[in-house]
């Protein structure tokens, strides 16, 4: 191979656990795909995730940071702000800045997403 390109890598070897994430039951699996350094515009980092059945990403806040959950496959139980509603595979949720939300796998299959972050800026209309 020229340049360094490394062969094919396969996600399922790159994720690591993670017990209770935010508070919630069981581990659920990740893998940081992108991180970048504060400052600029874009994504702050761009996650991969699967939740095992049974699993949940707990309810949690985050500050000035827009939250988004694509959701690749399976299906689950979104709360946000104060609602619960489903989910499933080609859903895109947003979590607004200071919104409460969290995500639970109810199915019986495992529930994989990208999860987006960015930061607001302070002067962003609504905060």
């Amino acid at each position: 191979m020229s340049g360094g390109a490394r062969p094919v890598v396969n996600l399922g070897k790159l994720f690591s656990p993670k017990p209770h994430d935010h508070g919630g039951r069981g581990t659920i699996l990740a893998h940081r795909i992108l991180s970048r350094d504060g400052g600029g515009p874009g994504a702050s980092f761009i996650d991969l995730a699967v939740l095992p059945p049974g699993t949940s990403i707990g309810r949690h806040r985050h500050g000035r940071d827009r939250e988004t959950y694509v959701v690749l496959s399976g299906s689950g139980v979104m709360y946000r702000d104060g609602a619960e509603f489903r989910v499933s595979a080609g859903d895109v949720v947003v979590n607004e800045p200071y919104g409460e939300h969290g995500l639970s796998n109810d199915a019986d299959a495992d529930l994989a997403l990208l999860v987006f972050e960015e930061e607001v800026p302070d002067d962003a209309p609504g905060l």
